[in-house]
């Protein structure tokens, strides 16, 4: 099979929604795809550079960049982001692409959503089927739901956006050939939402890890990590956005510090939340630090707003003395590098809602320690149950045993498995 991959922000761009595809791609020629690559030039995307990242990438697999308007284009108002900048070079050279030789797929895989829309132009001119990636709902009612929590932008940046998503999704997916999302949450959804999509063949695939990642992490020195793993305190991470959708789990998390940790565990405790905004470098608004400024616990928090390479990120993990996932209110919500926080092999704390997918992954696999809550839940009972299973007797120390059988499938290999075997039901 002859698959044609679309990710705008590809590698060497460190942007979180390449990662699927670039740790997907060394395994998918073993499953008989050949893939090219179409993506954006990375000094077009306000995104920080990971040579570590395109290192990894298999030699043989073709990745054509366009170039479009630059970064300075930006400041214009509707215009910032890369799918406004780069739509119209990204439908010309997949046109050339498609036009030269055959292609028995394209994959669309971006939270640039208005280049899903390539999938239904490449449809209409050359007949090729298209799968769209879902790695965040195109359109998402959770603002609506919650009118009192402010949307990334702004709300009249974000109510223009979700008008044009709304337009254009249901226009998209009646030439869709197939879905992949990473919560079963975001295919209900579509299916409520357009009865037509009933038929439509889906796979839920939350996001993957690769093993081989953390095997090439020995080249980043510490002095490049955000904290110094050798001097003496004691270094809890958290990687990933902040939001107010995190403020259930993060008062129920600081206030089990306050009430239940001992003197000894305060003193040395540092906590780090990192790349915790989608915001430009150095535009980042802190939301970590506010909520535990009201615990009276800033002192032993360091937010970094700005995203850091996914070497150093990854290698951030690894060298922790424990891992905290910080789950959304949301319910159809998934961390993104939640298998990652388990192949780091760490004492690991997640704080999810009860009926978010992550919580059966871990039952499955093992590798931490799960504190679930409710839409609605008080901090005091979230407390409490950290205090039972992570504060208590120094539990945060234990490391849990992880299923390698169970994860298998969750990891890049298993997933590239998966991923072909679904394209080609895809018509």
């Amino acid at each position: 099979m002859r698959l044609l991959l679309v990710s705008p922000r590809f590698p060497p761009s460190s942007a979180a929604d390449s990662q699927r595809v670039r740790m997907l791609l060394p395994h998918l020629a073993a499953q008989g795809i050949a893939v090219q690559v179409l993506a954006v030039d990375p000094a077009c995307v306000a995104a920080p550079l990971d040579p570590w990242q395109a290192d990894g990438l298999p030699p043989d697999v073709p990745v054509h960049r366009v170039r479009a308007r630059s970064l300075r284009w930006s400041r214009v108002p509707g215009l910032g982001s890369v799918e406004a900048r780069c739509l119209g070079a990204l439908a010309r050279a997949g046109d050339r692409l498609l036009a030269q030789q055959r292609c028995d797929r394209v994959l669309v895989s971006t939270t640039a959503f208005g280049c899903f829309r390539l999938g239904a132009r490449w449809r209409r001119r050359f007949g090729v089927p298209f799968v769209l990636d879902l790695q965040d709902p195109w359109v998402n009612d959770y603002y609506r739901h919650h009118p009192d929590i402010r949307p990334p932008g702004g709300r009249l940046k974000y109510a223009v956006a979700d008008r044009l998503h709304r337009f254009h999704e249901p226009r998209v997916l009646r030439a869709c050939s197939g879905l992949v999302a990473v919560s079963a949450a975001y295919l209900n959804d579509i299916r409520q939402r357009y009865p037509f999509t009933a038929d439509l063949p889906c796979l839920e695939m939350p996001f993957p890890g690769a093993p081989e990642d953390f095997k090439r992490l020995d080249a980043i020195p510490t002095s490049d990590l955000p904290f110094d793993p050798g001097d003496g305190l004691i270094h809890w991470v958290s990687i990933g956005r902040g939001g107010a959708d995190l403020a259930a789990a993060l008062n129920g998390f600081f206030l089990a510090l306050r009430r239940y940790a001992s003197p000894a565990l305060l003193d040395r405790l540092r906590l780090h939340f990192i790349g915790t905004s989608y915001a430009g470098a150095g535009s980042g608004v802190p939301t970590i630090l506010p909520v535990a400024e009201r615990h009276g616990l800033s002192h032993l928090v360091e937010e970094r707003t700005d995203r850091l390479p996914l070497s150093i990120t990854l290698a951030s993990l690894k060298a922790a003395a424990a891992l905290l996932v910080i789950g959304s209110d949301d319910p159809a919500y998934t961390a993104s590098k939640l298998v990652p926080y388990l192949l780091a092999r760490r004492p690991l704390l997640a704080l999810i809602h009860a009926c978010s997918p992550a919580v059966p992954l871990i039952q499955r696999c093992g590798g931490g320690t799960v504190v679930t809550f409710s839409s609605g839940e008080l901090p005091a009972t979230i407390a409490g149950a950290i205090d039972r299973v992570w504060l208590d007797q120094e539990q945060y120390t234990q490391l849990h045993p992880l299923d390698s059988v169970a994860l298998a499938p969750h990891t890049a290999a298993g997933q590239a498995a998966q991923l072909s075997a679904f394209l080609r039901t895809c018509r």
